[in-house]
């Protein structure tokens, strides 16, 4: 494929907020006839979605439509009908098993496809080890293929596009995964909720941080020999986790293999993670399906049973698209929206608490009182209800109680991602 690496696919994570204007824009009275919003829609999918100035732009083009209802009935499943009609025309993968190169010029983004390419029951994306100068995909690859297949779930191995410690979350590699993403539900019919990470060693690595950072698009993770970034005291012990993992883990089964006596990922790291998460737990609760597995003999290889021993123990789960609870703690720029909560520039290594209390259709947020400007709560029929009073409080202050008021503008972003548990008909900004 020759997509240049500044237009990947349109991601899951387009900011829903009304952009600052110079001017204000002149308001629609009406949504766009058929053919304007054939032209709306194909401007919002060639934007690029991990840039700043495309977000900007995305919010641009929706504003004229802010102050109209989002639709309801046979508009909302035309409008519905044409947003899924203009995702799926966007590129797709390849549609067999096979290894392939995402750029052609220059030569990068080497993957290899496999497993069940029609209508699988989910999608593996599986994440090679190594580190400086070692990349290669074909390792997770033959590691995992059969087991993922077994589950007739199609797989993708990507191989970072630079082999560096931190390969998995440089910038590039982590917007383009991202993007393998979308475009795997698109071309193979994946579930939304069926979407699955894993690696050994640096792909360890990788599950813990990438399926942080996105929990909100994963069913679960499973790392294995590797472990996310520690922070260390001046003595040597170990402080505790690189931000942006541990709060972010709240909602997102995991199970992390380590065996003691590796000799190349030893198991401190892992062990202090896992304390971590115990932490978390009692601090915030949550974190259930958590599993910190421990073994003694298997050095630096994967336990009993291989890979399926892995994947049978997250092959069960399903993706809470809409959590009650949610800890957020943003570490990536344009990582600008986590389940329900949408940040167009969020404040790094902020941490925020939100917490939806169906009974009195309320929803408490807390910071880390160094304050949360631009940060939105999103809101659908399915997190709160929409036809009464809504109450929204920061740090114990009520600053919103009214009915919320639906905008075709979020309904229409949100629904650009084809993915029903990301959808959302209304949007409160918080005070500044």
């Amino acid at each position: 494929m020759a997509t240049p690496l500044g237009a990947l696919p349109l991601l899951l994570t387009l900011s829903l907020a009304t952009a600052p204007l110079s001017q204000e824009p002149e308001l629609a009275d009406k949504p766009p006839a058929s053919r304007e919003q054939r032209a709306l829609l194909e401007e919002l999918f060639a934007l690029d979605p991990v840039s700043l100035e495309g977000q900007a732009k995305s919010r641009t083009v929706l504003a004229p439509y802010g102050g109209l209802p989002a639709p309801t009935g046979t508009k909302r499943k035309k409008l519905l009908a044409a947003i899924e009609k203009a995702w799926r025309a966007q590129e797709p993968l390849p549609k067999k098993a096979g290894e392939y190169w995402y750029w052609d010029e220059p030569r990068k983004g080497r993957y290899f496809v496999s497993g069940k390419v029609k209508k699988p029951k989910g999608l593996f994306i599986g994440l090679h080890g190594g580190g400086v100068g070692s990349a290669d995909a074909s390792g997770a690859h033959g590691a995992f293929r059969t087991a993922a297949a077994k589950r007739d779930w199609v797989a993708i191995f990507p191989q970072a596009i630079e082999a560096t410690e931190r390969g998995w979350v440089d910038a590039g590699t982590e917007e383009w995964i991202v993007g393998l993403i979308d475009q795997a539900r698109r071309t193979y019919g994946v579930p939304a909720d069926k979407v699955f990470i894993g690696g050994h060693s640096m792909g360890g690595f990788g599950s813990w941080t990438l399926g942080a950072h996105h929990a909100d698009l994963f069913a679960a993770a499973v790392p294995s020999a590797g472990a996310p970034s520690p922070i260390y005291n001046r003595d040597g012990s170990i402080y505790g986790m690189e931000t942006g993992v541990i709060p972010n883990l709240r909602n997102l089964p995991m199970c992390v293999f380590q065996s003691t006596d590796d000799p190349r990922v030893p198991p401190d790291v892992n062990q202090a993670a896992a304390r971590d998460v115990e932490r978390a737990r009692t601090r915030w609760d949550g974190y259930e399906d958590f599993e910190y597995w421990e073994v003694s003999d298997r050095g630096h290889g994967f336990p009993e049973g291989g890979t399926d021993a892995l994947l049978d123990r997250i092959d069960g789960f399903t993706r809470q698209p809409r959590p009650a609870k949610i800890t957020w703690q943003p570490t990536v720029p344009w990582k600008t929206r986590f389940y329900w909560l949408d940040w167009p520039e969020p404040r790094m290594d902020a941490l925020v608490l939100a917490e939806v209390d169906a009974e009195a259709n309320a929803i408490a947020i807390t910071t880390d009182g160094f304050g949360v400007e631009g940060l939105s709560v999103l809101l659908s029929p399915e997190l709160i209800d929409l036809e009464k009073e809504v109450s929204i409080t920061v740090d114990g202050e009520e600053v919103y109680k009214e009915i919320p008021t639906t905008s075709w503008a979020v309904f229409v972003q949100s629904a650009l991602s084809c993915d029903p548990g990301r959808r959302f008909e209304a949007r409160v900004e918080l005070p500044r």
